[in-house]
């Protein structure tokens, strides 16, 4: 299964690799594992409040989830 853009990062974080999908998710400035928030917010609502491009970001944690 992909990560989409629609995903809970809470979920995301439990979808594959998740040492390297933490390192992306940290890597573009985004801190949320540790935060409440993260468990209902989707990976486009984080990519908009973060300014980062939705589509690269659902790239490189599908890239991480495989590793």
């Amino acid at each position: 299964m992909k990560i989409t853009k629609d995903m809970l990062i809470g979920d995301v974080i439990q979808h594959g690799n998740s040492q390297a999908i933490a390192e992306v998710l940290f890597g573009m400035g985004m801190h949320c594992l540790g935060c409440a928030i993260a468990h209902g917010e989707t990976i486009e609502d984080a990519a908009a409040v973060h300014g980062v491009d939705v589509d690269d970001l659902v790239d490189k944690l599908n890239e991480a989830a495989a590793k």
